[in-house]
């Protein structure tokens, strides 16, 4: 901010306590102040120039017309002011106030868009004696309404409607006489407060059908929200009013009946009928949401309980809209209606429109309920609620604007942001007070004669030049008191921390608001930050103070964190491979069975560390038994022999209790006698199995030689000739004993 001086005609005031005006700030302690103009305040010796709040009206004969107070009004006026012009000091906020009063009489514009597939035809013939007493009961509560109607099923493509040609012309069932063509959506009635043609319109309207459960009810929202000339959206509240007992399409589901090109949220209405059903997609829901914000419209789901929860989760996603359930045949929807209505109205629910780059906006209300921030719930008629909100410019920009207001209502109001840049002071070149006579105030910014330096003069420079005085307010060669105060004849003059206290160091490098905090208080509760380093009170450490000092939930028999790890706030920090609240587990760790040196050396004597086996051996403790109820380890030793023994671990690393076995199993010496014998038998086995292959080896030569013997002999042909030389045997048998004489 600027240094000004004081003009003429200026009033004095006091205050007693820090004076803020849009941004920039007053030293406390300060007790005067004078009043220069709408622009500067002065305090002490110096003026700041502050931001410039001027609250205008939109209208040209009213700059800020009041609130109408609850009163009954033609045109009632809701908030307050309707147009406002900041001019911002960058980075620093600026809050004012905006009064919203609920006025009694403020019209209301009702469009009831109904479901007319097949399923809702008991709904429809109650729908169309409703008008009469729907406008007499909303004219009861606000005095002015009007009520309008349109009707949707779905698009005209498979898999949605059955497409054959008859059936696009009667898609209800044959038994049912009175049946319009299915179409999208379609608009039946501009509001109007005439009643009596809202129930002859309606009864004009006839079921219509689809194949699919899913309903059409997002393209039916969307062009009643966009088409706000055709239906005749009016300045009041405006009510949307969809009543249903299916679920609804959305977006990409278009694409079953090969609709590609998404919707563009813009009104198409040929005649009254929704002119591109078949060719744009179903909305999503947040077009319906940003739509419905952007038009303040507030959706009434009036809905059969078999959907109701479908739709509950859709009013989550959508601000300012209500659910009510219907009953089989709609007979309950005007008093749905009018709960909804009142549910709605005393919800003030405050809103923006897509803000500039670099301005950011809060907002605090004084109300008893909602969430204390952009919301108040139960306002009544003439209830007044006041919100706070903070504008903050965080760069220089041109002049931008926005809306802000209560959602689903149309008033708003308009904010001109400015920022001011530059120092728009006026110039005294003459010696000025401010300036300890010494220096000339430019630009509210004191300029110094040679041989003096400080924000006002107040230093002189004597055998030092200027640089060397500010090099000392340099730490490490760095900013000039690090940028929290400044140098003044070679000190730190400290600025005011964010909290009012002050920063101290001779570079103004400390500070007691930005030690580590725990549990979101600052030091844990348990210490003071002194130049960001906590110091503990007594029973607490930790770099937050965090910690108590007890090591009770680390105690173990015999040590902390059986030894395992440290003991860090009371909780135990394992180390290795350990785990638990006191480092009592490792499901990774094994018996050191193999490493059984120290198990020979300290049961048998014997082993490699059988010379040194106390030293060697001290992280065991073992005992001899005679029998083993666990058996964990069985390992040989040097000479071959197998020892049993079991293994507990103690506290500590690598330290185990051991139970040995006292006997061990060794093998016993070589059987001579039977090793020969064996070798013997052997041999002879060997031996005739040879022969049994060999002999074998003969017969099968033998049988195979006999073989091609018999073979050659069967194929020999002997001649049947007599051999010439060949004479046959003559036998002669003469009896000795015979003569020839008789």
């Amino acid at each position: 901010s600027c240094m000004l001086l004081i003009i003429s005609h200026c009033t004095w005031i006091r205050i007693s306590q820090t004076f803020s005006l849009h941004g920039n700030f007053t030293k406390p302690g300060e007790q005067e102040a004078v009043r220069c103009d709408t622009r500067t305040v002065l305090l002490g010796k110096g003026c700041l120039e502050t931001n410039i709040v001027s609250p205008r009206s939109n209208h040209k004969k009213d700059k800020d017309r009041p609130l109408s107070g609850g009163q009954h009004q033609k045109d009632p006026v809701q908030i307050q002011p309707q147009e406002i012009t900041l001019e911002l000091r960058p980075g620093h906020p600026f809050t004012f106030e905006f009064k919203f009063q609920r006025a009694e009489g403020y019209p209301v514009d009702l469009y009831y868009l109904m479901d007319l597939s097949y399923s809702m035809g008991d709904d429809l013939k109650n729908v169309k004696n409703l008008g009469i007493q729907l406008l007499n009961k909303l004219k009861s509560i606000t005095g002015h309404a009007r009520i309008g109607f349109g009707s949707f099923v779905d698009k005209t493509l498979l898999p949605f409607t059955d497409t054959n040609e008859e059936k696009l012309k009667k898609p209800c069932p044959p038994k049912e006489k009175d049946c319009q063509p299915a179409f999208g959506f379609q608009h039946v009635l501009n509001l109007t407060e005439d009643a009596e043609l809202f129930t002859t319109m309606v009864s004009k309207q006839n079921i219509s059908g689809n194949l699919d459960t899913p309903e059409g009810s997002l393209d039916a929202i969307m062009q009643a929200v966009t088409c706000v000339d055709q239906i005749g959206w009016g300045n009041s509240t405006r009510l949307l009013v969809l009543a249903t007992d299916a679920g609804f399409h959305m977006a990409g589901d278009g694409k079953l009946a090969g609709i590609l090109e998404p919707n563009k949220e813009t009104c198409q209405l040929d005649g009254n009928m929704y002119s591109k059903s078949n060719i744009w997609d179903y909305p999503s829901v947040g077009q319906i949401a940003r739509k419905l914000e952007k038009q303040n419209i507030q959706p009434i789901f009036a809905v059969t309980e078999n959907v109701a929860d479908v739709y509950t989760e859709l009013s989550k996603l959508i601000p300012k809209s209500a659910v009510g359930v219907l009953s089989a045949d709609s007979s309950n929807v005007v008093n749905l209606i009018v709960e909804a209505y009142n549910k709605l109205s005393s919800s003030v629910i405050m809103t923006h429109d897509v803000l500039p780059e670099d301005i950011t906006v809060k907002y605090a209300s004084d109300c008893e309920t909602g969430d204390k921030k952009e919301t108040c719930n139960g306002v009544t008629i003439g209830k007044k609620v006041t919100f706070n909100i903070t504008v903050k410019a965080e760069s220089c920009i041109d002049t931008k604007s926005f809306n802000i207001g209560p959602m689903g209502f149309r008033e708003r109001l308009k904010v001109n942001v400015k920022t001011r840049c530059k120092c728009e002071c006026d110039n005294r070149m003459s010696l000025h007070e401010h300036c300890n006579n010494r220096g000339s105030v430019i630009c509210g910014t004191c300029r110094c004669q040679g041989g003096f330096l400080g924000q006002r003069c107040e230093c002189s420079l004597g055998e030092k030049d200027e640089a060397t005085l500010k090099a000392q307010c340099r730490k490490d060669n760095g900013t000039e008191c690090e940028g929290r105060g400044e140098c003044e004849c070679g000190v730190c003059k400290c600025h005011l921390t964010e909290g009012g206290q002050y920063y101290y160091g001779s570079h103004c490098e400390c500070d007691n608001e930005h030690c580590e905090k725990y549990q979101n208080k600052l030091c844990g509760g348990n210490g003071n930050c002194r130049c960001g380093v906590c110091e503990c009170f007594e029973d607490f450490e930790g770099s937050a103070c965090q910690c108590r000092k007890s090591n009770d939930a680390c105690t173990t028999s015999g040590s902390d964190c059986h030894g395992r790890g440290k003991c860090v706030c009371n909780q135990c920090v394992c180390m290795r491979e350990y785990k638990g609240p006191k480092c009592e587990k490792c499901h990774t760790c094994q018996l050191p069975c193999q490493k059984s040196g120290c198990i020979e050396c300290l049961a048998f004597g014997t082993g490699s560390f059988a010379k040194n086996c106390s030293k060697s051996c001290s992280h065991l403790q073992h005992e001899m038994n005679e029998k083993l109820i666990n058996n964990d380890c069985r390992v040989k030793d040097h000479e071959g022999c197998w020892m049993f023994f079991s293994m507990t671990e103690k506290d500590g690393f690598d330290k185990y209790s051991v139970k040995i076995l006292k006997e061990r199993e060794c093998p016993e010496g070589p059987n001579v006698a039977a090793i020969v014998g064996g070798s013997l038998a052997a041999v002879a086995l060997i031996g005739f199995l040879l022969l049994l292959i060999i002999k074998g080896f003969i017969y099968v030569k033998d049988l195979k030689e006999w073989r091609n013997f018999e073979k050659e002999k069967q194929r020999s042909q002997w001649a049947k000739g007599d051999n010439p030389l060949f004479q046959k045997a003559t036998t002669t048998v003469a009896n000795p004993a015979f003569t020839g004489d008789s």
